[in-house]
Order: structure tokens, then C-alpha cells, then sequence
């Protein structure tokens, strides 16, 4: 009995174990498609939370300078927050993407 890596959840298994104890996926068949489409959704989750944080930094530079004029009290505020997480979430989450396409199929 060897400890082996579950194609979808990428946890360490028995290679005895008909299914995975953490995900519940089969180990027989084809784990090779069982693993491309791990990784497919995994990417198509990375660039879902790229978009939602480029979303929100443009969000903060809208409303921080609708209407015009730079923002002054809460309107500041909010928007600053928007647009810093925003920013900083869309870098963390291109890194990840980047090592997560280094990462072979």
C-alpha cells in the first residue's frame, strides 16, 4: 500500500482505497480526463476571481471620482478600500494563475 495523489483534489490517498476519502471521486478508470477537468476548473476558477477583483478596483475608481471631482469623507473611504483590495487581489490572484499554468496536466 503506497500513498498516492487524488486526481481531483490533489490529497494524499491510499492506492488501495476504490475512492478518494476527501472528495469521494473514483480512482478506477480513466484518471487522466478526471485530472485535465480538475484542472480545467480550477482555472476557470482563478479567472472568475480575477475578474470579480478587477471588478472591484474599477468599482473604487468610479466612485472615487464620480461625478467629476476627487471624493472627499465615506465616498473616499469606500471607494479607496474597493480600490486597494480590488488591486491587490487582482495581483494575488494573477500569481496564481501563472503557477497554476506551470503546474503540467
Amino acid at each position: 500500500m503506497a500513498l498516492i495523489e487524488c486526481p481531483v483534489c490533489r490529497k494524499r490517498m491510499s492506492s488501495k482505497a476504490p475512492a478518494c476519502p476527501h472528495c469521494e471521486a473514483k480512482t478506477t478508470g480513466d484518471n487522466g480526463s478526471i485530472t485535465r477537468i480538475s484542472h480545467i476548473q480550477k482555472s476557470s476558477r482563478l479567472m472568475n476571481q480575477s475578474f470579480m477583483a478587477m471588478s472591484l478596483f474599477i468599482a473604487g475608481v468610479v466612485i472615487w471620482f464620480w461625478g467629476g471631482e476627487p471624493a472627499e469623507g465615506l465616498r473616499a473611504t469606500i471607494g479607496g478600500i474597493c480600490f486597494v483590495f480590488g488591486f491587490v487581489g487582482y495581483l494575488i490572484t494573477r500569481v496564481r494563475i501563472v503557477l497554476h499554468k506551470r503546474k503540467s496536466v
